[in-house]
């Protein structure tokens, strides 16, 4: 009768070990991209914290970016390769923490499926380099496109309009 309660505490240990959540997500690792450089190169091309997100689809600190409370006029680009892909009209505050937009650049990113924590998530790439962004989610701005697109400021620079 003892061993009992041992049996149901190790199926549940390997149960939530599942296979979903070892695998990354659907992005070809293959494809190739318009820009495509060795580890080493985007290595030390970024800093430590854009190599992070972008090339190993980390997550910066929510609130922690500069961009996320940045209003001006302007375009959001890659860090890495400079693929504009979000204008400063469709950015709107989420309070998540992270700089959010309600629709992208068409043509410059690019999306798949993320199932790192055990569900599917909208992910973003930039279509150019492939270096991930964020996710997509279906709770933004009901006036406007109903997304939001929530964005590390890692993965981003902002490029200002001219005057």
């Amino acid at each position: 009768m003892k061993t009992l309660p041992l049996i149901l505490l190790l199926s549940i240990i390997f149960s939530c070990n599942s296979s979903a959540q070892k695998k990354d997500s659907d992005t070809p690792k293959t494809k190739e991209f318009k820009v495509s450089k060795t580890d080493a190169e985007w290595k030390a091309q970024l800093t430590a914290e854009q190599y992070h997100v972008l090339r190993k689809a980390g997550t910066e600190r929510a609130f922690s970016s500069p961009l996320n409370d940045n209003h001006d006029v302007g375009t959001y680009v890659c860090a890495a390769c400079k693929t504009p892909l979000y204008k400063s009209e469709h950015k709107f505050d989420s309070g998540t923490g992270w700089p959010s937009f309600d629709r992208v650049i068409e043509g410059n990113v690019a999306f798949s499926t993320d199932k790192k924590l055990g569900y599917m998530r909208n992910e973003e790439h930039c279509a150019t380099c492939g270096g991930h962004l964020g996710h997509v989610f279906d709770d933004g701005p009901r006036k406007t496109t109903g997304k939001r697109h929530c964005i590390n400021g890692d993965a981003l620079e902002f490029v200002p309009a001219k005057k």
